[in-house]
């Protein structure tokens, strides 16, 4: 209990110091939403202040700030300046669809990672490991927006074999869920392939060289001279002992996907939480902004929280270690 409310406690502190940084920040970019010329060059410079005044943007920056927290404790994020909406509304409508393809890119990742690194690890040197390797070296070195793109225009443009944006065909009948679901999977099709295959290359190396060392223990020395089957010697030897470390590196594996989201929603027409962050940075939209950023840092200190509890279930001595 003593743990969790620290845990808790250290959740709530780098909220804080994240909303005081990325608040200064963004105030102190350059020009705004309400410069002159950026909503309408007939706009006066009167009718400027006047939605400066509106939305609290005449007052000093540490009493806009302090309005935005005691908002930001009810779940209020403000208005947005481009719709008018109340951001959380906005942040609702789209944040689904983001989470539902970080968490099914999260989870691949870590099935086929761990599928191929001990794969790799098992027949060292040998052309499967060469193949693996090479295959993880191409996924690491790969950019998310350039493999998007060569996809679009092969599956896509020239073979016309998969949509190339959106969730949903424009003739779909949503009052049929199987036929919903089945053209949205399809939609979904070449930006999960492309999540998962640019965040798969540096797991599989890590799982393979781990994998690799524990080849070498003398517990795994001890269980083949049992004549164990593979399967059992995988099972119970190499994965449990696999588990702690790639469970961390999954935590902390949870911004970088977060964050390439936004560009591949951009490029696939997504109508996700990532979309609209794009799209809000290009217009100024700050209180769009902030939340998005927010929503997003309580979602990666939640993931990292949540792997250390996991951790603490699988590894008693990392339990141990933190209690000292």
């Amino acid at each position: 209990m003593r743990q969790l409310l620290a845990k808790i406690g250290y959740l709530a502190g780098m909220l804080w110091l994240i909303s005081v940084i990325s608040f200064l920040a963004i105030h102190a970019a350059p020009h705004s939403f309400f410069s002159a010329g950026e909503l309408n060059p007939n706009m006066t410079p009167q009718a400027l202040e006047h939605l400066a005044r509106i939305y609290g943007l005449d007052k000093p920056l540490w009493e806009q700030y302090l309005s935005w927290m005691v908002a930001l404790l009810t779940f209020d994020f403000g208005l947005s300046f481009v719709t008018g909406k109340k951001v959380i509304v906005e942040i609702q409508e789209r944040i689904g669809i983001t989470l539902f393809l970080n968490t099914l890119t999260l989870f691949a990742t870590f099935a086929l990672a761990l599928w191929l690194g001990i794969k790799a690890a098992l027949s060292p040197n040998s052309t499967t490991d060469k193949r693996i390797k090479t295959l993880s070296l191409i996924s690491f070195a790969m950019p998310s927006f350039y493999l998007a793109i060569v996809l679009i225009l092969l599956f896509g443009v020239y073979l016309e074999w998969t949509p190339i944006a959106g969730l949903h065909s424009i003739d779909i009948d949503a009052n049929n869920p199987w036929l919903y679901y089945i053209d949205m999977a399809w939609h979904l099709l070449l930006p999960l392939s492309v999540m998962i295959f640019v965040s798969i290359g540096s797991m599989t190396l890590y799982v393979r060289s781990l994998a690799i060392d524990i080849a070498k223990s003398d517990y795994l020395f001890l269980a083949k001279a049992r004549n164990l089957p593979p399967q059992k010697i995988i099972r119970f030897y190499i994965i449990p002992n696999l588990l702690p470390p790639i469970v961390t590196l999954l935590g902390l594996s949870l911004p970088a996907l977060i964050g390439g989201s936004v560009i591949l929603e951009k490029i696939f027409a997504i109508d996700g939480m990532g979309n609209l962050f794009f799209t809000s940075a290009m217009s100024r939209d700050y209180p769009v902004i902030m939340g998005i950023l927010i929503i997003t840092a309580f979602l990666t200190l939640l993931g990292n929280m949540l792997s250390d509890m996991v951790l603490m279930r699988l590894n008693p001595f990392f339990k141990q270690s933190k209690q000292r």
